[in-house]
């Protein structure tokens, strides 16, 4: 058989055999569900047409076949202990939330991927934020969804309601697995201990040193920014520790320096580590919770499907729709490249899925000792697996010509590529490689869509609303564009565009054909003069890494520290007069703007480096109240009183633009009032203030 053709480092060989195999038994997936408890869910009340819902709890039990095509992979599935079938088996937790009475529901499954184990989705939809399922402004409830959650990354600690995955740990001939790995840490304030990986993510677990006592082998380093060449600081000057936890298992592995870490510098530890769990099988356990409720009546014991019809005739579900934010959308990604979308039946699990704000990456998600918190950002996560090739979502005809790079190139091949809403906002292109998405590998073309893809860009948004008080570490006034009344039309969006056929709104976004996505040299020529602005004139721009020989292939790094190569070029959106960015969706905030609305904001300077970004903060610069301040400060922009001369003025502008978002179908028409309510009770003229909802009121 001649050798598969590679795309991007993977092979097709996969889906080769999926196609010359025909059909498939589904031998083993969700082989038994125990649910542990069912309650009413906000205390049983109703919602809407739909009537009550409950939370059911409980955990899933799994088994795959390594020896079939939709299971190979998985990386060092094949070292994994098996079971008398010959399977591999593993467990995860899981939370359904459903109506009491399926038959008043819209027959629609939500699977909502845990972020670093957090639930997301009644935070967008609902505004009900945390893990404790609140029913918010019951937005879902009144829809009739069914939404799910399961674990899947191995690493999340266990406490908090975070849902928890247990994978088995890989073997060869019958002995531990060891490997070098290399990991980043940096931090804002100056301290003697940090987690062994970035130390923003608290909830995470990192690798334990194969030996806490011995750090002879092991190599850390201190660099002030990406592009300076590492330290190397003497070991005897460091050792490894653990920052306690609430258990064992929820205590973190560290390195303590005798002298501190420095804020705003850049540790690199490589060291050996032993017993991999096989990470990989998390994006195994999402495609088979979401195909066992969407598909099957009952687990292989014989314990009902709870999403079953009354009648029993099989799964309540018409249409499944996954959906991911930030992390959870670089891993629909990675399952769309991976075709773990696809179950052992060969059947499609979802039909729709919405990717948010995921910028242009992947992630630590399928290979050896991978870290699924780990990722590119600016400043930080240099080395991590996450932005690399593929990055488009090509049609048909178009993949492989011009540097473009398709992740649907699996999904093609299986002819099973759903409905693909993907959404980046403004911060995803000055600090996580979204404009790759639509552009060649050189950012010189524009890439196109297949048309089962939709690509909307928020103009001026960060990467999440800035819901707090104060700047930080932030060197500009924080930016607190909320873009989740959009989420929620955009659902609405998907769900007709997979059941009725209704087509999305064309795809929005910066093009440079348009002129519209620029370097971040060329947008800092075009930034109006506005005093408060520190622009520091670039973005991040991912590296080519090289991993080693095995990566691509085998998802084993053996070039430890991995060598950064040339980077790819990364555009972002270019200005108009006032500021504020073109070639997207623009939300009331920008139509009826009150200041410039930025996508970055840049450290201050006594956190140490200026010139990078603060990870996920946009910037939020009003304009100057009257032209006599604008002349004052040499501020270019016009001011708030030659634009809107009266509050009624501002008001009627801002009815004027949600009603031409609600046409264009961006925004639901139960949203507007939230946008109109708070201009007619702003103060006049308009005050910033650190406080919700920040603006001051009368």
């Amino acid at each position: 058989m001649k050798k598969a053709q590679k795309i991007c480092g993977f092979s097709l060989l996969l889906v080769l055999l999926i196609i010359t195999t025909g059909p498939l038994i589904a031998k083993a997936k969700v082989i038994r569900i125990e649910v542990e408890s069912r309650t009413a869910f906000a205390d049983g009340a109703g919602f809407g047409k739909v009537g009550a819902y409950e939370i059911l709890s409980g955990k899933l039990y799994y088994a795959v076949d390594p020896e079939l095509p939709n299971n190979t992979g998985i990386t060092d599935l094949q070292f994994a202990p098996r079971n008398q079938d010959g399977q591999v088996e593993f467990v995860s937790e899981f939370e359904l939330l459903k109506p009491v009475d399926l038959s008043r529901g819209n027959h629609r499954l939500l699977y909502d991927i845990l972020n670093r184990g957090n639930k997301t989705i009644m935070g967008a939809m609902n505004m009900a934020w945390g893990n404790t399922l609140r029913p918010g402004n019951g937005y879902l409830m009144e829809q009739g969804y069914s939404v799910l959650w399961s674990g899947w990354n191995w690493d999340v600690r266990d406490e908090n309601g975070w849902l928890q995955i247990e994978v088995p740990i890989a073997t060869k001939d019958g002995q531990s697995i060891e490997q070098f790995i290399v990991t980043e840490m940096v931090n804002t304030t100056a301290t003697e201990a940090l987690p062994v990986m970035e130390m923003f993510w608290t909830n995470t677990r990192g690798y334990p040193p194969l030996d806490y006592q011995d750090n002879t082998e092991a190599t850390l380093t201190v660099r002030k920014t990406p592009k300076e060449q590492p330290l190397k600081i003497p070991n005897e000057q460091w050792s490894f520790t653990v920052i306690k936890g609430s258990s064992n298992a929820n205590s973190v592995p560290a390195v303590e320096i005798k002298s501190g870490f420095k804020p705003g510098h850049i540790y690199e530890l490589t060291y050996r580590v032993s017993d991999p769990p096989v990470i990989g099988l998390g994006l195994a356990a999402v495609r088979d919770a979401i195909s066992f409720f969407h598909f099957e009546k009952q687990d292989h014991i014989g314990n009902q499907n709870p999403l079953l019809r009354q009648d029993g005739s099989g799964s309540d579900i018409e249409k499944a729709y996954v959906y991911g934010s930030s992390q959870s959308g670089r891993f629909i990604a990675q399952m769309l490249w991976q075709g773990f979308h696809v179950d052992e039946a060969n059947r499609m699990v979802f039909e729709g899925a919405r990717i948010r704000i995921a910028g242009g990456g992947k992630g630590g998600f399928n290979h050896r000792f991978g870290m699924t918190s780990q990722h590119m950002v600016d400043l930080e996560g240099n080395c991590m697996p996450s932005d690399h090739p593929p990055f488009n979502y090509l049609p048909d005809d178009a993949a492989g010509s011009g540097g473009m790079n398709d992740i649907l190139a699996l999904s093609k091949q299986q002819n099973q590529v759903p409905c693909i809403i993907l959404t980046n906002n403004e911060y995803e292109y000055w600090s996580r490689s979204a404009s790759l998405i639509h552009t060649n590998l050189t950012g010189t073309q524009d890439a196109p869509l297949h048309d089962n893809v939709r690509l909307y860009v928020f103009n001026g948004a960060p990467h999440r609303a800035a819901y707090k008080a104060g700047r930080g570490v932030c060197e500009h006034p924080v930016n607190r564009l909320d873009v989740h009344s959009a989420n929620r039309a955009l659902l609405s969006i998907l769900d007709q565009w997979v059941s009725d056929g209704l087509e999305p709104p064309a795809s929005r976004y910066p093009r440079i054909d348009r002129g519209e996505l620029v370097s971040a040299a060329r947008h800092k020529q075009q930034f109006p003069k506005t005093p408060e602005l520190h622009h520091p004139g670039r973005n991040f721009q991912p590296a080519r890494i090289d991993y080693g020989p095995r990566f691509w292939d085998d998802g084993i790094m053996t070039m430890i520290p991995p060598v950064a190569g040339e980077p790819y070029r990364t555009l972002v959106p270019s200005v108009d007069g006032d500021g504020n960015s073109l070639g997207g969706v623009r939300l009331p905030e920008l139509l009826v703007p009150l200041g410039s609305y930025l996508g970055w904001n840049p450290r201050n300077e006594k956190f140490g480096d200026p010139d990078y970004f603060v990870r996920f903060e946009g910037s939020f610069l009003v304009f100057p109240t009257t032209d006599e301040r604008g002349r004052a400060s040499d501020d270019q922009r016009v001011s708030i009183e030659v634009r809107y001369p009266t509050r009624d003025a501002y008001v009627e502008a801002i009815q004027a633009a949600c009603n031409d978002l609600v046409r264009q179908r961006f925004l639901l028409p139960e949203s507007v009032s939230q946008y109109v309510d708070l201009a007619q009770k702003m103060s006049w003229p308009p005050v910033a203030i650190d406080n919700y909802p920040y603006w001051k009121t009368e």
